[in-house]
């Protein structure tokens, strides 16, 4: 009682030291707003040049702007180090790691294992460690709590353990790390406690729940609740198109309905590293239990058929003008797997470009945001952005729309191409050459 007593105290009187590892769109959101707040932050990733840039008051992520970096740096409230040895430090450890699949579409936990390991070297009477990693219903107690139950050390009384799922939405200037309600489920009451004062410090609402499975489960029902919805409407525009109808107007026409709807928006497929991902986790989880996850994964499959679908549909409407996909030339316009942001994870447009090339198709691509594709798990692709001209739209076979950035000159762009495949309802208000646009 005494040391959660404690710990508590120095939450509340700014004095706890907060540690953040994984320095990426989850972590470092956290480590801004906790500086914003008077603590002092000690950042880990395994990336010495992310380390460098930040400690030199960088950002390496679009909409986080180098001077909230620069603010907290020379405050001297948050600095960034790749040596785990410091894990000791820090009151209060925040794990902001990844949680892939691997290639068989099962959790790839070898990040959380990896950062559960160096925590469990150093870890000391008094520190909190909380997940916010998002993964599958049982992974705060199977796989972190067994490798801190060697120490000497008892959960709930001498350290705290618990799950708080992000919530982070890049580029989304309404809702953000401060207003956006906290979920935080402990191993025990006393650990739910700690969190929870620890959140109450940085965000305007905290939502306590009975365990850390409710509080891993919440995170994956909100993400399929998302997945789901968008693979109806995928599969409804595939049906629409084939109808002769625009399932855009279908979706504005139904979003006049005050009650019972929720407009969904279809597109080239899933991006981002939590909904294309969520529920192949809870897919995973459910095998353990003898359970099927058919609607789960049913959508999972419509989702992932997107990218072909698109691909396709750009083949039959070449077919029509007497092309073929090889050696045709195509842009994919936007590589980000959502508007406005730098964040390629898990980008459709990704895969749209890979099939194209793979039909022997010339692929270029233009993304304001995204200079050069970087080396990638799934795709090499070593290319830069191709800088939109004149002469480039009108020597294309084709432009493909894969993500609507707000930047874009669209009257512009379909003036001076031949075609313009869009799969974002991007051209929705484009008035000249419409006879030029073909939703996919």
């Amino acid at each position: 009682m005494y040391i959660k007593n404690s710990l508590i105290q120095k939450i509340k009187g700014r004095k706890a030291t907060i540690g953040v590892i994984g320095l990426g769109y989850v972590g470092l959101p956290l480590v801004i707003r906790f500086a914003e707040e008077g603590f002092t932050v000690l950042g880990f990733d395994v990336d010495d040049d992310k380390v460098r840039k930040l400690n030199a008051g960088e950002s390496y992520i679009k909409h986080i702007p180098d001077e909230k970096i620069q603010r907290i740096v020379s405050s001297q409230r948050f600095s960034a180090t790749s040596d785990f040895t410091k894990i000791s430090e820090p009151d209060c450890i925040l794990i902001c790691v990844p949680t892939p699949l691997d290639e068989k579409m099962a959790p790839d936990m070898r990040f959380v294992e990896a950062t559960a390991y160096e925590i469990a070297l150093h870890l000391r009477q008094g520190q909190l460690v909380i997940l916010e990693s998002t993964t599958y219903p049982g992974t705060t107690r199977e796989v972190l709590l067994p490798k801190f139950e060697n120490s000497s050390l008892k959960i709930g009384a001498d350290y705290f353990l618990a799950f708080s799922p992000e919530r982070e939405d890049p580029g989304n200037l309404k809702f953000t790390t401060k207003n956006i309600p906290k979920v935080v489920g402990g191993i025990t009451d006393a650990c739910t406690e700690v969190t929870a004062q620890l959140y109450d410090q940085i965000v305007d609402k905290v939502v306590p729940v009975s365990s850390t499975e409710v509080a891993e489960f919440t995170k994956l029902l909100e993400n399929i609740f998302r997945a789901v919805n968008i693979a109806l409407v995928n599969e409804m525009k595939v049906l629409a198109t084939k109808m002769g109808v625009d399932i855009w107007e279908i979706i504005e026409a139904s979003s006049t309905k005050p009650f019972g709807f929720m407009p969904f928006y279809p597109g080239p497929g899933l991006g981002g590293h939590c909904i294309p991902i969520d529920p192949f986790y809870l897919a995973w989880k459910a095998k353990e239990y003898g359970f099927n996850t058919h609607f789960i994964e049913l959508a999972g499959e419509v989702n992932t058929s997107m990218p072909q679908y698109v691909m396709d549909r750009l083949a039959d409407v070449f077919n029509s003008k007497g092309k073929c996909l090889n050696g045709s030339k195509v842009l994919v316009l936007g590589v980000a797997y959502k508007k406005d942001t730098d964040d390629i994870r898990e980008s459709p447009g990704l895969e749209v470009m890979d099939l194209l090339r793979k039909k022997g198709t010339e692929v270029l691509y233009n993304d304001p945001y995204i200079h050069k594709i970087p080396d990638m798990r799934k795709y090499d692709f070593t290319m830069d952005s191709t800088e939109l001209t004149e002469e480039l739209l009108q020597s294309l076979d084709a432009v493909l729309i894969a993500t609507s950035h707000s930047s874009y000159d669209y009257e512009w762009i379909v003036a001076n191409s031949d075609l313009v495949l869009d799969t974002r309802n991007a051209t929705q208000k484009v008035r000249n050459n419409r006879e030029r646009i073909i939703k996919a």
